[in-house]
């Protein structure tokens, strides 16, 4: 009786084993969103952290003369040394 059945569900598992996994899959999931409870609500959408950069810039900004800025030749001192000043033998 037991090699019969085998064989039957050996030769149809495709057709047996989607339906179970199916099943308990959605069994799964509900009891996932039984336990979990209700997603919470979302007040808004979220700024992208693109886009919150861009916020914090603008304030650090506000208030600032932004036509003045730094010469290039006072930040090239800033640099160090042994990278700029290696090919330049007028500043080494």
């Amino acid at each position: 009786m037991w090699s019969v059945l085998w064989a039957a569900v050996r030769s149809k598992a495709p057709y047996v084993t989607f339906p179970v996994a199916f099943v308990v899959g959605l069994v799964g999931s509900q009891l996932e969103w039984f336990l979990r409870g209700d997603p919470p609500a979302t007040a808004q959408e979220e700024k992208s952290i693109l886009e919150q950069r861009e916020d914090r810039k603008l304030q650090e900004i506000v208030g600032e003369d932004v036509t003045k800025v730094v010469s290039l030749k006072d930040k090239l001192e800033f640099a160090p040394r042994a990278v700029l000043n290696r090919n330049r033998p007028e500043k080494s």
